[in-house]
């Protein structure tokens, strides 16, 4: 007779997802029923209904609503979702090798205030870049409120800063490929999670939707590099509010529906040329909106 329990999503692959029941440390594979008229696919980080036969097998009959998830968009214009039920997104840009794509971060950022979830800014490689330019953009990010952290795990710089950030919360780590991700999650001890997985063969039907791991009280999603991200096409008015530094200056323009782009007593605009929104935000800004991807 079966049982029905409700599980946390590991990882998934082509007809099947790797779940944690209860918080057991050992992940068991479980297959994907076929809905009529519907295929569903659960990402890491949902919470599923399973109906577990035995101890070796279980049957994944349904998703839960979600809370969160985030989607990147293919060259061919569908959208694949990559995590569920994040509370935490942490974007990962490097400070050189490669350069920093600033679009991308403030993408990033962007979508984590439209959906009312916290973020963090991480930066990498910082022994490959200028100290001037590393302090600026550190102290940009702060100004705005959001947690930045320099991170060198080689030297174990900030490692543990790192670490109590994400203390407690389902974290999704995101950023370019290239940026440092993989070197971060080892430092943060997810080597030990992915040797704990690999021992039950999980790496082996795994697809590039990400996994999530255990790492003391938190949970960290560590997803693949970004090729394309995208927010969609989003009203001005709402853009800007995702720009926190813009909400306050957006009040006092001259038109309730301007654009932040060419109308006449634009406060956003009078606040770049006074350097008080930084060149990079708001380029950022036009090209999102400009762009839509």
């Amino acid at each position: 007779m079966s049982e029905r329990r409700r599980a946390l999503v590991v990882s998934t692959g082509k007809n099947s997802a790797w779940i944690s029941i209860d918080g057991e440390p050992r992940p068991r594979l479980a297959q994907l029923r076929r809905m009529t008229g519907e295929r569903f696919m659960p990402v890491p980080g949902d919470v599923v209904q399973v109906r577990v036969l035995d101890d070796e097998q279980a049957l994944v009959d349904s998703v839960e609503p979600r809370t969160f998830t985030l989607e990147r968009r293919s060259v061919a214009g569908r959208t694949k979702t990559m995590a569920a039920n994040v509370d935490l997104l942490v974007t990962v840009t490097a400070l050189a090798n490669p350069p920093p794509r600033f679009v991308t971060l403030d993408q990033l950022l962007a979508f984590a205030e439209l959906e009312s979830i916290a973020a963090a800014v991480v930066l990498t490689k910082p022994d490959l870049a200028e100290a001037a330019p590393r302090r600026e953009l550190e102290a940009l990010y702060r100004r705005l409120e959001y947690p930045a952290i320099v991170i060198n795990p080689k030297h174990g710089e900030n490692v543990d800063a790192l670490r109590e950030l994400i203390r407690g919360r389902r974290a999704l780590l995101v950023g370019n490929s290239g940026v440092g991700k993989s070197t971060i999650f080892r430092a943060l001890g997810g080597d030990t999670a992915i040797g704990e997985v690999s021992r039950y063969g999980l790496g082996r039907q795994t697809t590039s939707a990400g996994r999530l791991y255990r790492l003391g009280s938190g949970f960290l999603i560590d997803s693949p590099g970004i090729s394309e991200f995208g927010l969609g096409a989003i009203p001005a008015g709402s853009l800007a509010r995702a720009f926190r530094e813009m909400r306050l200056p957006a009040l006092d323009c001259r038109f309730a529906d301007c654009t932040h782009l060419q109308e006449p007593d634009c406060a956003v605009q009078a606040a770049v040329a006074e350097n008080e929104i930084a060149p990079s935000r708001y380029a950022s800004y036009r090209k999102i909106l400009l762009e839509p991807s």
